[in-house]
């Protein structure tokens, strides 16, 4: 399984992106998953429903299960932060994993970045940088960087293709 971090800034549009790749890289013939790292704390289950009172009552795992889809929740009441490699280990063989987050790990990643953010790359001189998703009105020429329209999900999900069949 390829990983590919699509990485930048918060609210530059990495999750609009990937929203847009999903389908397009599926019409590519290719089986895609995602890992989201979440900053914040979140929680998948409903206070009073089955699931979370096994949780409160102590259950390391609670496995959620219908006919449409499943859902495994692990207490991580060590604190530690889940290593990706962890994560990724638990997912089914696919082609390519889409990762959100996880910046320290040593990955490939496309930086999702906008001139109006009036930021700085995130990813500096990152040597797992395969590219640079921008508005084609932000592009910087030079530096050996390579360019990706972020108004041109097609030719960006035609990128990310090419480099999981290379």
């Amino acid at each position: 399984m390829r990983l590919l971090g699509i990485v930048g800034w918060s609210g530059s549009g990495k999750t609009t992106l990937v929203e847009k790749l999903l389908p397009l890289l599926a019409a590519r013939g290719l089986k895609v998953s995602t890992i989201k790292r979440s900053h914040h704390g979140f929680d998948v289950d409903k206070p009073g429903k089955d699931s979370w009172r096994h949780r409160k009552a102590g259950a390391h795992e609670v496995l959620v299960a219908s006919d449409l889809r499943w859902a495994l929740m692990r207490e991580n009441r060590d604190g530690g932060e889940i290593a990706l490699d962890e994560l990724v280990a638990r997912l089914e063989p696919v082609d390519l994993v889409l990762v959100e987050g996880f910046t320290n790990h040593p990955h490939a990643r496309i930086e999702v970045w906008r001139a109006a953010e009036g930021k700085a790359l995130r990813s500096g001189d990152d040597s797992g940088l395969l590219a640079i998703a921008a508005p084609r009105a932000d592009w910087k020429e030079g530096g050996g960087r390579r360019w990706l329209d972020l108004d041109d999900a097609e030719a960006v999900a035609a990128f990310i293709a090419d480099w999981v069949k290379s």
